[in-house]
């Protein structure tokens, strides 16, 4: 406990899956937590489920974070409030249009860019004054194994803004460590949420019951044989967030229990048994 005690920190895309589970650990480690959202009762709903939990102080703040204006009123709620602004997870994000690239529809792809690169660099942007008047703060930027390996995502655009999204941290890394802000990414593999129920076409609250099933078809994806769960990446974004991690920069942390590494151990052993057997 006390991990993050008495810091500030800004979650965006708290009200469900990876983002609130991160609000509440971040409470729970004594930080002082606010959180955006697009669902405004939602949102004060969780905020007060999580002050319950956790005896934390942690206040929440609609916004879409893909209209700079709110962007800029979320932070300046954290250091309105607070004063500073010592840890952003720029977690906030959605799914992105399916099928091959002669299907993409150009409004759907710019939604996604938005959704999931622009949100990041506006948050990043609205930040980075506050934490350079500093002198410290660390920021992270939720990434994905799709952004390293085509085929991990059932969409092409999504991989792309992933993959944007982790070199923009590595670029802003460059600019702000020189004054003592750290920029990394925490890159997810097969984590079961609802975001697989949303890439689906479901609506948002129906999609939030989808993580069970989810779990159990993602559990032998990868040599770890189980799902990832929001505690993976929460406790990884504690790590990057702590002084714990303070001479780390610029780095993709990848949260996705060998799944992009290479061959499974087991399937190549009965590969190179068929093969074998062609030989007699």
């Amino acid at each position: 406990m006390g991990r993050l005690q008495d810091k500030v920190a800004l979650v965006t895309g708290g009200t469900s899956g990876i983002g609130q589970r991160t609000v509440a650990l971040f409470a729970a480690e004594g930080a002082k937590v606010v959180f955006t959202g697009r669902r405004a009762k939602l949102g004060e709903e969780v905020a007060a489920a999580i002050r319950a939990e956790t005896g934390g102080e942690v206040r929440f703040v609609p916004g879409d974070m893909t209209v700079e204006a709110e962007v800029k009123g979320a932070v300046e709620a954290a250091t309105g409030h607070y004063g500073r602004l010592d840890v952003l997870f720029n977690n906030a994000g959605a799914p992105a249009p399916g099928g091959g690239i002669e299907d993409i529809p150009w409004d759907g792809f710019q939604r996604a860019m938005d959704n999931l690169v622009g949100s990041v660099m506006l948050g990043m942007k609205h930040a980075a004054p506050v934490m350079r008047k500093q002198g410290a703060g660390s920021i992270i930027n939720n990434g994905s194994v799709a952004a390293s390996r085509a085929g991990y995502s059932s969409s092409i655009i999504y991989g792309a803004a992933k993959a944007a999204v982790v070199h923009l941290t590595k670029c802003v890394a460059m600019e702000l460590g020189e004054e003592g802000v750290r920029v990394n990414a925490v890159s997810p593999g097969g984590i079961a949420t609802g975001i697989f129920g949303k890439a689906a076409g479901m609506a948002s609250e129906q999609a939030e019951g989808t993580a069970e099933p989810v779990r159990k078809a993602l559990a032998g994806m990868q040599p770890i044989r189980r799902a990832g769960i929001t505690d993976d990446i929460a406790y990884a974004a504690l790590f990057l967030a702590s002084d714990e991690s303070t001479f780390v920069n610029a780095h993709e942390l990848v949260v996705d229990g060998g799944l992009i590494a290479g061959r499974q151990w087991t399937p190549m052993q009965e590969g190179m048994k068929a093969m074998r057997s062609l030989f007699g």
